[in-house]
Formats: structure tokens, C-alpha cells, sequence
């Protein structure tokens, strides 16, 4: 059964209004604005609110303007219930949030028509927010499945990289959630955007998918003309990526994709590829996703070499600082290296990978 509060400091009012709910809504009372403010955020909690205007002490304003300021109580209905009738105070109900009035003296049946329309409309409302948010999650959940999907496709194709999309995918969400907090980052990265580059991280390198099996697959080192062609897979993946973002109009998650899988390669000197851009010209989050890629690289077990010590690619990714690397996130790397050992830990496609890690 529905939950009615009634706020009202007299007893005869109180009387009217419960015997015109009895029966069909379980009724509670209070004399008091602090009292009902209390009795809102109790359990169960009212499903709608019938509030006098004109109290001692707090009045009707000051208790609405408390509950639509709390949290837990911002949805609840509000009814106003008064004998005033200037617009001026009908307006300042609504501006702070009430839904409707009810006039004194009152009409039981006004009363109970009134109260069940703002509770059919709260219900209407739940089931549109419930809808839609199943709704979000189901197609994040495409998303994320549509992305896994098509990562998943360029590992096959370097299938020694098992673990590689989950590792890099992690450190560059560690890796942003420590930058956002630096003056210099903070304007660049927010909550949005860093689960954005998460879920855009495996795409990075989805334009393997075009590189020929005989250099993609080769065992040992890449010649020259090799190295040329396996370099092109930076392009293949951006052009890939905007024909997709272009149909869907400029899908941020696919923006951002798209930058990463151009240019994670870049380096901060200039010297990287596929367009020798440097410094700032980078996008941030393909500076944070070379960071990742590289330290992967080293600590990965690969046919050629076997998985470098997690002191040594640290190392290594230092004295890239200012030349591979954005010196300041080479810094926040350096004070967050320990999580990045873990989770090369935590998803390490070999026993081998996994113990070097530990030494």
C-alpha cells in the first residue's frame, strides 16, 4: 500500500485528510516541520507528501526546500496543502520543487483525485527512468561486447598477445585516474571520459587486422620494408575507425578510439609515426595509451625475447621520459608503477610472465 505524509500543525486538518486516504493509502502524520523531515527518510518511506504552508517554526517552504535538497528524499511528491491564493505563492511553491496545491477548506474527493494522479504520474515516471536505464545498460553492454568482439579479431591474428588487451586496457584507466588529479591534466580528463578511454584501449591496434600474415606472424625480427608495412597498421585502424564514426555522427567513444589507434605510436620527440607529430600535437589519450603499450611490450613473453622484469621496463619507460614519452606522465607512471605490476600479474597470459613479474 501507498505511503501518504501529512504535515500540518492542526489537528482538525490532520483528521479531514486521513479519513478522505483511509482505506486506500497507509497515512502517516506530523505536526512539525522537523518532525517531518524525519519521518521522510524513514523506512518505508512516504510515497507522497501533503505539506502545510503556514506552520510555526519551519514552514511548508522551508521543509520543501530541505527535502528537495536531501538526496533521499528530492523525488517524493510534494502537495502543498493552504488557504493561500495569491499566484505569487503558487509560483514559489512550484519554483521550489511541489507538484500541485490543495486548497482549505478541502474536498475529500479533490483531495483523493489529486493525490492518486501525482502518484500514477511518480509511477509513470519510475517506470520511463527504469526503462531507460535498462535501456543504457543494455547498450553499453552491446558496446562493450561489439568492442571485445572486434579486439578480439586483431589478437587472433597475433595470437601471442592473449592478455595484452586487458592488461593495456587497465593500465591506461589507472594510469588517467591518477593524471586527472594533476593541475595539468585535470581540465583534459574527467569520470566520463577516462571510462570512455577504457573501453576504447583495445581498439588500439585493430588495424593489425590489415597487415599481411607473413609480417604480422613473422617469429623473428621485421626487416626494413617489413617494419614499413607493419607500421601502416596505425593508419588502417583510424581509417577503419572513422568510416565508423562518421555513420554513427561523431560518436565520441569512436573519436576517441580513433585518435588512440592513429596515434599510439607517436612519440613525445617527434620521431614516432605515422605523422612524426610531438608533444601537445599528441591527443592525451594517445600519450597515455604509449605509456601502457610500451611497458606490455616489455614484460610480455614474445617467440624473439623473453618477458622483461618489471624493474627493467620501468626503467626503460624512464629513460624514455621526454623523448619516447609525456615527461609528466612518465612521473605519475613512476609513483603508480606497483599497480601496474599487478595488473600485469592479475592477467598474464604465462607461468614465465607471471614469476618474472614477482622477482
Amino acid at each position: 500500500m501507498k505511503q501518504v505524509l501529512i504535515v500540518d500543525d492542526t489537528v482538525e486538518n490532520l483528521q479531514i485528510l486521513m479519513e478522505a486516504l483511509k482505506g486506500d493509502y497507509a497515512v502517516v502524520t506530523a505536526k512539525t516541520g522537523e518532525k517531518a523531515l524525519e519521518l521522510a527518510v524513514n523506512k518505508p518511506q512516504p510515497d507522497i507528501i501533503l505539506l502545510d504552508i503556514m506552520m510555526p517554526g519551519m514552514n511548508g517552504y522551508e521543509v520543501c526546500e530541505k527535502l528537495k535538497d536531501d538526496v533521499r528524499t528530492r523525488d517524493i511528491p510534494i502537495i502543498f496543502i493552504t488557504v493561500l491564493m495569491e499566484e505569487a505563492d503558487e509560483a514559489k511553491g512550484l519554483a521550489l520543487g511541489a507538484v500541485d496545491y490543495i486548497v482549505k477548506p478541502f474536498c475529500p474527493a479533490l483531495v483523493k483525485a489529486r493525490v492518486k494522479n501525482q502518484l500514477d504520474l511518480k509511477e509513470h515516471n519510475d517506470n520511463l527512468e527504469r526503462l531507460v536505464k535498462e535501456r543504457t545498460k543494455e547498450l553499453a553492454l552491446v558496446k562493450k561486447v561489439t568492442i571485445e568482439c572486434l579486439a578480439t579479431l586483431a589478437e587472433w591474428r597475433d595470437p601471442e598477445t592473449g592478455g595484452h588487451i586487458a592488461r593495456t586496457q587497465n593500465y591506461v584507466k589507472v594510469l588517467a585516474e591518477y593524471a586527472v588529479q594533476r593541475d595539468c591534466f585535470a581540465a583534459k580528463l574527467n569520470e566520463e571520459l577516462i571510462e570512455i578511454l577504457y573501453l576504447s584501449a583495445p581498439l588500439h591496434d585493430i588495424g593489425k587486422i590489415g597487415v599481411a600474415d607473413a609480417i604480422l606472424l613473422k617469429p623473428g625480427r621485421l626487416t626494413d620494408e617489413e617494419f614499413f608495412e607493419m607500421k601502416k597498421h596505425s593508419q588502417y585502424g583510424c581509417d577503419a575507425l572513422a568510416v565508423a564514426e562518421k555513420n554513427l555522427g561523431g560518436n565520441s567513444f569512436l573519436h576517441h578510439a580513433r585518435e588512440i589507434a592513429l596515434n599510439h605510436h607517436e612519440k613525445w620527440d617527434g620521431s614516432g609515426y605515422p605523422r612524426g607529430i610531438s608533444g601537445e600535437n599528441i591527443p592525451l589519450s594517445a600519450r597515455i595509451m604509449a605509456i601502457a603499450d610500451v611497458y606490455d611490450a616489455l614484460i610480455s613473453k614474445r617467440v624473439y625475447k623473453a618477458p622483461f622484469p618489471h624493474s627493467k621496463a620501468v626503467r626503460i619507460i624512464s629513460e624514455g621520459r621526454g623523448s619516447h614519452f609525456d615527461p609528466r606522465l612518465v612521473d605519475i607512471f613512476l609513483e603508480i608503477e606497483e599497480e601496474f605490476r599487478q595488473i600485469a600479474i592479475k592477467f598474464a597470459d604465462f607461468d614465465e610472465e607471471r614469476e618474472t613479474l614477482r622477482q
